[in-house]
């Protein structure tokens, strides 16, 4: 039952906290936490993403009342909700990511999902198999350069390999 887990705080403790997850997930889209708290978090931030697909005045008061910043609630009612429209809840993701540290609480990321189309675009794999800017691109660039190019060229493409292997030590 979602709000029922006391998270060893009192109540307007707890409650401060939570509001300030929430908006902090609806601000920066990602939030790393322990997955007891994601589990509130996720509740709460659903409840107002399904808010914010319908933009009343009614809405918009209920959620200044909870989120703690006002340009939070403009994105929500702006961009978040409408692009929820054409789902029916679901709006976050839990990923559990390990053992903390210090004291071994299970953690986790909660993130919100973004439409369908957004993620294709996302996780499609870039020309040549390799990210922007990775290491292996730069290095089949200067192969490349190197068989096409110039002597110089080539010298010039191995150095700039060396002084990245370098670097990388």
């Amino acid at each position: 039952m979602p709000g029922s887990r006391k998270l060893g705080r009192p109540t307007d403790h707890r409650m401060a906290m939570l509001r300030g997850m929430v908006t902090y997930l609806l601000e920066n889209g990602r939030i790393e936490t322990t997955v007891t708290r994601a589990k509130e978090v996720r509740s709460l931030a659903e409840k107002y993403i399904t808010m914010g697909k319908a933009p009343t005045l009614a809405n918009k008061r209920r959620a200044l009342a909870f989120i703690t910043k006002e340009d939070i609630v403009k994105k929500l009612f702006d961009e978040i909700g409408p692009g929820c429209a054409n789902r029916s809840g679901g709006y976050t993701r839990i990923v559990r990511t390990g053992p903390r540290r210090g004291d071994a609480a299970e953690m986790c990321v909660i993130e919100l999902v973004k439409d369908e189309k957004q993620e294709k675009k996302a996780r499609a794999p870039r020309a040549g198999g390799a990210s922007r800017g990775s290491r292996a691109q730069r290095v089949r660039e200067s192969q490349e350069a190197a068989k096409t190019g110039t002597a110089e060229e080539a010298v010039e493409a191995k150095d700039a390999e060396a002084e990245e292997v370098a670097a990388a030590e």
